[in-house]
C-alpha cells in the first residue's frame, strides 16, 4: 500500500467527493503495485493512501464483501502505525478520512467519492485495482456508464509467468511447499490460476466498451526492459506532464527462488493456458506479445 501522498499532505481536506480519472487493472502478479507507486510520485495524480479500491468488485462479485471491509481497517491500522513509527501523530483530517472511509455506510457511490475527495484542485486521481479486470458483463456495463470519461490502463503479464508467480505467492502464504512432482502438479490444477489471467474471458468485455482512446494495453515485459518508457507511455495517455520518477527499476515484489516449480508442472500450467496465447497473439499481434517477457 502507498502512503506517500498522505504523509506529506498532498491533500485537501475541504476536497468535494469525486470519480477517479484514472483507473489501473490487470491481472494478478502483472505489476499493478509497481504502476501505482510511480504514479502516486506525479505531482498531477492524487491516489489514495492505500492501493486497491476494490468498489466495483464488492458490488459486482459477491465471494469479496466478506473480506473487503477488513482490508480497508488493515489499510487504516497500517497507516496510522507508520505514524507512530516515525513518532508523529496522525494529521486530524487524515484521521477523520480514515475513520469516514472505513465507516458504515461503505462501498456506496458516495463512499467511492469519498475515497478521493481529499485530491487539491487541478489534479487527477487515479484507482489502481488489478481485479477489477474480472468484472461480469453488468460490472463493465456500470462502469461505463458511472466513469463516462475515464482511462483505462491494463497491464497483460505472459499466461504461464503470470500463473507460476500467483502460485508461488499462494504457496508462500500458506507456508507450503510440495515435496513431490505429484503434488506440483496438483498444485497447477487450481482453478484460480487460469481465472485470474484468462484474458480470452475478460478482454474482449473491455474492448466491446471502451475504445483505445481510453483504454491503453501494456505488455509486463515492458516494465522490466523499459520502466521509463512505459511511464511515459501511460503519461501521454493520461494527458499528464513527464516527471522524474524514483527507483523505477526497483522490483516490488521479490519471487522467492527457493520454490523452483518443475518443468513438468510449467509444462501442464501452458498446457491449460494455451488457448490464452492464441487469443492474445490475434487480438494484439506478435510484436505486443513478443514483450511479454
Amino acid at each position: 500500500m502507498t502512503s506517500q501522498k498522505a504523509g506529506r499532505m498532498n491533500w485537501d481536506p475541504e476536497g468535494k467527493p469525486r470519480k477517479p480519472d484514472f483507473i489501473g487493472i490487470g491481472a494478478q502478479k502483472a505489476g499493478t503495485t509497481w504502476l501505482s507507486q510511480m504514479l502516486s510520485q506525479h505531482p498531477e495524480i492524487w491516489t489514495p493512501p492505500f492501493k486497491e479500491v476494490q468498489f466495483f468488485n464488492h458490488r459486482f462479485i459477491e465471494e469479496h464483501r466478506s473480506w473487503l471491509p477488513w482490508h480497508f481497517k488493515r489499510a487504516k491500522a497500517n497507516i496510522q502505525k507508520r505514524y507512530e513509527t516515525r513518532g508523529e501523530d496522525v494529521p486530524r483530517e487524515v484521521q477523520k478520512y480514515l475513520d469516514r472511509i472505513t465507516r458504515e455506510p461503505m462501498f456506496t457511490n458516495h463512499w467511492y467519492k469519498l475515497v478521493f475527495s481529499p485530491a487539491p484542485a487541478g489534479s487527477k486521481t487515479l484507482d489502481v485495482t488489478p481485479e477489477y479486470s474480472t468484472l461480469p458483463e453488468e460490472g463493465l456495463d456500470f462502469i461505463a456508464k458511472f466513469l463516462p470519461d475515464a482511462k483505462f490502463v491494463y497491464i497483460i503479464r505472459h499466461p504461464v509467468d503470470r500463473a507460476i508467480s500467483q502460485l508461488k505467492m499462494n504457496l508462500t502464504r500458506k507456508r507450503r511447499k510440495p515435496a513431490s512432482i505429484e503434488q506440483w502438479l496438483a498444485e497447477v490444477e487450481d482453478p484460480v490460476l487460469v481465472d485470474r489471467g484468462d484474458y480470452r474471458t475478460y478482454v474482449p468485455r473491455w474492448n466491446a466498451r471502451f475504445t483505445a482512446d481510453r483504454m491503453l494495453y501494456l505488455p509486463f515485459g515492458m516494465i522490466a526492459r523499459d520502466p521509463l518508457g512505459v511511464l511515459r507511455r501511460v503519461e501521454s495517455f493520461f494527458g499528464i506532464a513527464p516527471f522524474d520518477y524514483r527507483d523505477v527499476g526497483k522490483k516490488v515484489f521479490a519471487s522467492d527462488n527457493t520454490l523452483v516449480v518443475p518443468d513438468k508442472a510449467r509444462a501442464a500450467l501452458r498446457a491449460k493456458l494455451e488457448p490464452q496465447f492464441a487469443f492474445l497473439d490475434e487480438t494484439f499481434g506478435k510484436e505486443f506479445t513478443s514483450q511479454f517477457r
